[in-house]
């Protein structure tokens, strides 16, 4: 595998650990953006790559976005990834996950891992066998902890409203037609309170079973993946994998706002002035869909209950109407007007 240093998202982090377990199968990456409000936490990734270098260039994507996503949400933590590199059948076992669990307790606190794409609550409680340094582990009822993807439904959902407030008027989606890219966990969460408030929802998901499913739950129509973006829409939200705006996607986007869960959505910083080019209202991804490491923040720290979360995950639209609102004035596109209000939060303005 490549090095870090010449990597284009190679951003000055602190740290980037390679792991290797022969015996149990595990290759995993942990990269550490900045520690300088608190520890890097972020969540733990599993997936399948078709060559280590993109796995790399995730980590460090990642956590980048998590520095920055955990400062523009007034946490006390860093920034950091977790990244495990699934072979093709995606095996995963108990002993894979002591072992990563033993790599995150090798660096002595300066990460905290948590869920996030094909890792779940069951494999957190494995990972914890083997270190303290971990969020995201059962909860009973009114505590915090637990699956974070609820609660970053919940911000996505209230900032896709924030949006659609300051774009079309509107208190509600009532009545609005939202383009969904995504079937997993947070789009289900979204769409579910999209739809309690009488939106009309499209969706599209590789996994076309998903989609279905998802579609039936919300009396919702489900498109192919090729035809989502260019879907006539009032929003379109991307909760599926990131990457997504191009300049040839943006090119073919047909509505005013895009708001959706989905991390590091943007290919390149360019692509943030292409969408704002084109009138398109954005929700910059690490702002809107904070709300489950909230929630795992208010966990790990023990400095709050499910009241707090909530209130904190109601900052939300606050910081992406400030963002917004210093874009109308700078003639910014929000995605760089975010990043330099994170950067500032980090010490690296």
């Amino acid at each position: 595998m490549t090095t870090s240093w010449g990597l284009p998202d190679f951003d000055a982090h602190e740290d980037v650990h390679f792991f290797t377990d022969e015996k149990c199968g595990l290759k995993a990456i942990i990269a550490v953006h900045s520690t300088h409000l608190g520890p890097a936490a972020g969540g733990a990734r599993f997936w399948h790559y078709a060559k280590d270098e993109q796995a790399l260039t995730d980590a460090l994507r990642l956590s980048r976005g998590m520095s920055y996503k955990n400062a523009m949400a007034g946490l006390p933590l860093g920034g950091g990834k977790g990244v495990l590199l699934a072979d093709e059948s995606r095996t995963k076992t108990p002993d894979m996950l002591h072992a990563f669990g033993k790599a995150v307790e090798s660096l002595g606190g300066r990460y905290v891992t948590a869920e996030d794409v094909g890792i779940n609550v069951a494999d957190m409680i494995e990972v914890a066998r083997s270190t303290s340094y971990v969020a995201g582990l059962p909860n009973s009822a009114g505590d915090v902890g637990g699956d974070p993807g609820p609660h970053t439904s919940l911000g996505v959902f209230l900032g896709l409203k924030a949006a659609v407030k300051r774009v079309l008027g509107k208190d509600d989606v009532g009545g609005l037609h939202i383009a969904m890219q995504g079937a997993g966990s947070v789009a289900t969460g979204v769409a579910l309170h999209a739809c309690a408030e009488g939106a009309i929802l499209s969706i599209a998901d590789v996994d076309e079973a998903k989609a279905q499913k998802l579609a039936n739950a919300t009396n919702g129509k489900v498109v192919s993946p090729d035809e989502i973006l260019s879907l006539e829409a009032d929003v379109f939200s991307p909760n599926a994998l990131g990457a997504i705006f191009t300049e040839q996607t943006i090119a073919v986007l047909r509505t005013p706002i895009v708001a959706g869960g989905a991390n590091n959505q943007l290919a390149t910083p360019e692509d943030g002035e292409r969408l704002h080019a084109r009138g398109i209202l954005y929700a910059p991804d690490y702002v809107i869909n904070a709300g489950g490491i909230i929630n795992v923040c208010t966990e790990y720290l023990g400095d709050g209950d499910a009241a707090l979360v909530r209130q904190r995950i109601e900052g939300i639209p606050v910081r992406l109407e400030q963002i917004w609102s210093e874009s109308a004035k700078s003639g910014r596109d929000p995605a760089a007007v975010a990043d330099a209000m994170a950067q500032r939060l980090i010490g690296r303005a």
